[in-house]
Order: structure tokens, then C-alpha cells, then sequence
């Protein structure tokens, strides 16, 4: 079975969390399964990098803040990987363009237009887990890296998911239920509990 995991920056923030989801990974894997993980930036990652390019520029052109953007989500899956290496399994990680992911050019709020993911089969055919690092693409007419806006991270799973058959699609929030909105964000959604 083909498993797509995907974990939020809260589910990374620390130390101890990103051991905690590498021990998960790893049950999903040796369980039998072929395991596909997508990560978010840690904790406020993407917040700090756009609070920092606000300090050193009041123009940020969006080509290059989603060069600083793609950055968080590169570290979350290379620490994950590294975690898993250290309790005895194989990773991999993978930027969004090194996965496959072709994007529209429109920075910030790219969409996907196809995704390939070769260097994807190609860690799972030699028993590793590959890490592919949510929310990025590469635009192939521009050779520029492009992020996906809000939630890209979950398109990246459910995506990757969709163009490599998978089984199962698994999105592991903080959040308790199924909203519709983000209730961190919309004082009142409307909610059903699972």
C-alpha cells in the first residue's frame, strides 16, 4: 500500500516533534508500506521569513519571496529525514522541483500543472522514504521556484497522492474535526466532529 503523510508546522516544532513524526513515518514503513511524506514549515517558519524580509525591504518582489518561502519547508523535511537516519530508516529529501511538481508561474499563488515524480519512485524503489518538501513548485518556462499560497502544503499531499495512485491520503493537524475554515483564523466555522 501506498501511503501519502502530511504534517503540519505544529506538528514539527521542536526538536522532540520531529522525532515524534519520524518515529510515526517509520511505523507507517515498517508496518509495510510504501510512505510518501510532505512537510510544512516549522511552527512560525513562514511567518518570521516574511516579518524578516519586511525589516530589510519595503519592496519584495514575489519571485523573491518565494525564494526566502520555499526555504522553511526545504529545512522541516531535511531535519525529518535526518531524524529518521538516526533511528536506523532511509529518507530522502526532496524540494518541490526535485519531486516533480511543475507549477503555473504566478509567485505566490502558483497552481500545479502536472507533477512528475521520478527522483519520487526512485527513493521508494530502493526502500527509502522520500521527503517532499509542501507548498512549491518549479515553473518549467521560467526555471523560477513558485509557492502555492495558504494550504499549499495539503494540495502538495492530496496532489502527489492523486498522481501516484496512492492508497491513502493522511493529513495530520493540530486541529480537532473537519471545519470549514480554518478555526485559527475564523472566530466561528461552522465544525463536524470526526
Amino acid at each position: 500500500m501506498l501511503v501519502i503523510q502530511k504534517y503540519g508546522g505544529s506538528s514539527l516544532q521542536g526538536a522532540d516533534r520531529i522525532r515524534a513524526v519520524a518515529e510515526r513515518v517509520l511505523t507507517t514503513r515498517r508496518g509495510g508500506h510504501d510512505v510518501v511524506v510532505v512537510c510544512s514549515a516549522m511552527g512560525d517558519t513562514s511567518d518570521e521569513l516574511i516579518g524578516l524580509a519586511r525589516t530589510v525591504s519595503s519592496d519584495r518582489p514575489a519571485r523573491e519571496m518565494d525564494m526566502l518561502l520555499t526555504s522553511g519547508e526545504r529545512v522541516s523535511n531535511a531535519l525529518v529525514a535526518m531524524a529518521v537516519h538516526n533511528l536506523g530508516g532511509t529518507a530522502k529529501s526532496l524540494s518541490g522541483a526535485q519531486a516533480g511538481i511543475h507549477t503555473d508561474g504566478h509567485h505566490g499563488s502558483a497552481r500545479i500543472t502536472a507533477i512528475e515524480p521520478v527522483r519520487v519512485r526512485e527513493a521508494l524503489d530502493v526502500g527509502a522514504v522520500p521527503f517532499v518538501s509542501g507548498f512549491q513548485g518549479i515553473c518549467p518556462q521560467s526555471g523560477d521556484l513558485t509557492t502555492l499560497g495558504r494550504g499549499g502544503s495539503d494540495v502538495t499531499a492530496v496532489a502527489l497522492a492523486a498522481a501516484m495512485n496512492a492508497d491513502l491520503c493522511e493529513i495530520y493537524t493540530d486541529v480537532e474535526g473537519v471545519y470549514t475554515a480554518d478555526p485559527r483564523v475564523v472566530p466561528a466555522p461552522a465544525d463536524w466532529k470526526l
